[in-house]
């Protein structure tokens, strides 16, 4: 029997579904942007560990490497998924950063095992730094995926704990290698502010987001003393001066 009266149950009422962020197109070329940038490094990273694996002293750092190098490759492949199911095609997504890390790369190519260990953490941290400071702009589900990508893979403690222990065995290492991280972070600053200022819809995220606004000049004048101070902070877990 149906119930009346004060136990009469309450007309349904249809849930009101939330706005696709992707409806709106200007966003979701940044995501695109930001998400094709990522998978690039994410790709060039494998390679590079791969290649620093061939260096490594001994089997166990080579293994160690060869590791981490499997963990990038598993997080390209997660961004291209998702550029996929975005309707991108993750190689067009990637090229338009391909000469700003390439650049970069060629400019910061390491000339020994320890230089090649110092700028996986302090050259690729700036960039993971930068990249989840635009991931706060973004929609809870896509900066979910941006945050995954860039977890650590392992190679912080692998690389502090190979530098602290050569510099103790040899400390006048300290001094070249404090200097290639002082050149690493101009480098490294250098191609954040040229992706953000060469593609109009990633730099749109630092000035406007989905789900709040954006960052005022004063703002990303903060959000780069934070790299500075990250990388400070990375240098002296190495035992290096910044």
């Amino acid at each position: 029997m149906t119930e009346t009266g004060d136990h009469a149950e309450a007309p349904a009422v249809d849930a009101v579904p939330a706005p696709d962020p992707m409806a709106d197109p200007e966003y979701r070329a940044a995501v695109i942007d930001l998400l094709g940038a990522l998978a690039y490094g994410e790709l060039t990273a494998f390679e590079r560990l791969a290649d620093d694996a061939s260096f490594a002293p001994t089997i166990g750092d080579k293994a160690a490497l060869a590791a981490m190098a499997v963990a990038e490759y598993h997080h390209f492949a997660m961004l291209t998924q998702r550029l996929e199911a975005l309707g991108a095609h993750p190689d067009v997504a990637m090229e338009p950063f391909v000469a700003a890390l390439e650049a970069f790369h060629e400019r910061t190519a390491p000339g020994d095992w320890l230089e090649g260990l110092v700028k996986a953490y302090v050259g690729d941290g700036i960039a993971e730094d930068f990249y989840r400071e635009v991931a706060a702009y973004l929609d809870p589900s896509s900066r979910a995926l941006v945050v995954e990508v860039l977890e650590d893979t392992g190679h912080s403690a692998f690389a502090v704990d190979r530098v602290r222990a050569a510099i103790a065995l040899e400390p006048k290492l300290a001094g070249r290698l404090a200097l290639w991280g002082r050149r690493l972070v101009g480098e490294a600053l250098s191609q954040a502010q040229r992706v953000a200022a060469e593609r109009d819809a990633l730099a749109s995220l630092l000035v406007g987001g989905v789900d709040r606004p954006g960052a005022d000049l004063a703002e990303v004048g903060r959000m780069f003393a934070r790299l500075t101070e990250n990388h400070t902070r990375r240098m002296a877990a190495l035992g290096l001066s910044a």
